[in-house]
């Protein structure tokens, strides 16, 4: 299995999860050693170090549990021979290139109380990772159709200066009408009113959704990978809660 090589991180962006962990987000922020990761109703993402050791591993599966998931990127190192590898794909992250950002007439913000209807938006179509308390890490803007939510996009990792747009999906009841660009560049409104630059991130083999992303102003900044893995239930160390990475791999 190839993995990514990153030099040293010098920019936000070529380590996301950690500069969003250790800024924007630390509230959030679990650790264990040199570990970090979201809480496992927030978000799938987990930080190791560069070269991670037999003992990093260890706070690693003690931070999510046996058979617990566990979702890298800008990782070195793959997961010990004995993890389960349930999800390995190579992905893409663009940043802003001249967007046309702007507020949408027809969106609303959506909030702990929609996270119901939100779960269920995205169990129909599969954006990606989105969790119960998701929600809380960014503005999250959807558009209904007769009181019934029908598309939304909102922010998820979020690096000094930066916000990551994501949970872009709309319902197939509602595809070709361009919902989803809309509530993009509402989105992406919102991001540049606090003064910070959109980005995101996408699977390299969903090429339509690049070359919409490229379309809408977004250009290529760099090539990364996303692995998900399982923690072997036999793992000494317990957790605190589990994920199961087939649901939460980013697509």
């Amino acid at each position: 299995m190839s993995v990514p090589h990153p030099s040293s991180a010098e920019h936000p962006l070529d380590d996301p999860v950690r500069t969003a962990l250790t800024g924007t987000h630390a509230h959030f922020a679990r650790s264990r050693g040199r570990v970090l990761c979201y809480p496992d109703d927030v978000a799938p993402w987990f930080v190791t170090p560069e070269a991670p050791d037999a003992a990093d591993w260890s706070d690693v599966a003690a931070l999510a549990g046996p058979g617990g998931a566990v979702t890298l990127t800008a990782f070195r190192e793959p997961p010990p021979d004995d993890w389960e590898i349930v999800f390995h794909a190579p992905g893409v992250q663009l940043v802003d290139a001249g967007v046309a950002a702007a507020p949408d007439p027809e969106a609303v913000r959506l909030g702990p109380a929609d996270v119901p209807e939100m779960l269920a938006l995205v169990e129909r179509t599969r954006p990606g990772p989105f969790l119960s308390r998701t929600v809380e890490l960014g503005t999250y803007l959807g558009i209904r159709h007769g009181g019934r939510l029908v598309a939304m996009a909102g922010e998820r990792m979020r690096p000094p200066g930066w916000s990551e747009i994501s949970a872009v999906c709309t319902d197939a009841s509602v595809r070709g009408q361009g919902l989803g660009t809309r509530l993009i560049h509402a989105v992406a409104h919102e991001i540049r009113e606090r003064g910070e630059t959109p980005f995101l991130h996408a699977a390299e083999s969903n090429t339509n959704a690049v070359r919409l992303y490229e379309s809408l102003g977004f250009r290529l900044r760099r090539r990364t990978e996303f692995l998900s893995a399982l923690v072997p239930q036999h793992s000494a160390e317990t957790g605190t809660g589990t994920q199961d990475a087939r649901t939460t791999a980013l697509r």
